[in-house]
């Protein structure tokens, strides 16, 4: 059984994705993000970031106590190594795999998180930072939509956790000011893998009436007046 600390973002979604696809029994647990879940002390001490998603493996492969793991991507090559599935064991195809999530984690999730917060989420729209992230997504974009063609996923092997990575990240294409069409190979590999049932019943789970998320003006102070001393806003 893996226990999934969870609230329905992109990063979120990654998870869900990798555990439908793989079949695994896993349970929810909300972490209401909005409401300040991520600070509560039992999260904070196997999360000490303060973000979901989370995991705890009650049954890791060394038969031994229960493994907790954060960051996204932490999770899926986890995942991927604990079922063999979703990444490739030849140093090949693995290392292209793992570049390509590193690639998310590094560029893709960060620049497009940017994108939203300037884009949806400031309390004052400044010409400057909106055009920087829209501009730099539609260049991550591009790198993706080059690297799709002539490939129906990220690796030649096969849909992989990079796969994973990146779609929930292209989901809200239209909030990052983005038109699929620009984006030919992006878009067919985009289609292809929201058709899939695991994508399908992934985001099923996200749509739970438990799960919607509630943006206000006191919620957005959590999420986005963090510092360092206080743990939480100022």
């Amino acid at each position: 059984m893996i226990e999934l600390y969870y609230w329905p973002t992109p990063n979120g979604h990654k998870i869900t994705l990798f555990l439908e696809e793989a079949g695994l029994d896993y349970e929810i647990h909300p972490v209401n993000i909005s409401a300040g879940d991520q600070f509560q002390p039992d999260f904070l001490a196997f999360s000490p970031n303060n973000r979901m998603p989370a995991i705890i493996d009650r049954a890791p492969a060394d038969g031994g106590d229960a493994i907790t793991v954060f960051e996204s991507g932490a999770i899926l090559q986890y995942l991927a190594e604990k079922t063999g599935k979703f990444l490739p064991t030849d140093v090949r195809g693995r290392k292209t795999v793992m570049e390509w999530l590193f690639w998310q984690m590094g560029g893709l999730g960060p620049m497009l998180g940017q994108n939203h917060h300037f884009g949806t989420y400031a309390p004052e729209k400044i010409p400057y930072a909106i055009n920087r992230y829209v501009n730099e997504t539609n260049r991550l974009y591009g790198v993706l939509n080059k690297r799709l063609e002539g490939r129906d996923f990220i690796a030649d092997t096969g849909y992989s956790i990079a796969d994973m990575a990146c779609y929930p990240w292209i989901v809200p294409h239209e909030r990052q000011q983005q038109n699929l069409d620009d984006f030919p190979n992006l878009k067919r590999w985009f289609t292809a893998i929201g058709e899939r049932k695991g994508t399908i019943d992934a985001y099923a789970k996200g749509k739970a009436e438990h799960f919607t998320p509630t943006v206000t003006e006191e919620s957005k102070k959590i999420l986005f007046g963090q510092t360092a001393k206080s743990g939480k806003q100022d």
